[in-house]
């Protein structure tokens, strides 16, 4: 895989996690539950912290990080809804973090992608376990 394609790949990834990062900070605003509504601020910290890591990513391999994103789906004002919604976005990142493992030929990208897979399982696992007390 050549520079291009990895800067293009980790662009993607930069975007989702901007994604998520502005839709767990909203849904955290506005949860009434405080135990959920802190593990969500929590995870979206992280979120940010997975931007950093690729935006360096990123620059190092002569790219500029994206800011474009989609229209953003909260998961409505429900909670149960807005962790679903979370559950997937989260879903969506470990199977992207996965394929990017899969198919980049970069050590210092694939170690990078392996840390942040990790903590989207943890991500995960964490708003499972919020949903099945709602």
């Amino acid at each position: 895989m050549n520079n291009e394609e990895i800067v293009r790949l980790l662009n993607e990834a930069f975007i989702h996690e901007v994604e998520n990062t502005m839709v767990y900070v909203r849904n955290s605003f506005i949860m009434k539950e405080c135990d959920v509504s802190r593990i969500t601020e929590g995870i979206a910290v992280d979120e940010m912290r997975h931007m950093w890591w690729l935006a360096e990513l990123i620059t190092k391999r002569g790219g500029k990080p994206s800011m474009e994103h989609r229209v953003l789906d909260f998961g409505g004002d429900g909670l149960k809804g807005q962790l679903e919604r979370q559950i997937a976005l989260e879903t969506e990142a470990i199977e992207m973090y996965k394929r990017m493992i899969e198919l980049v030929n970069d050590l210092e990208v694939v170690g990078v992608a392996r840390h942040i897979l990790d903590e989207e399982r943890r991500h995960r696992k964490e708003f499972k376990e919020r949903l099945s007390g709602v």
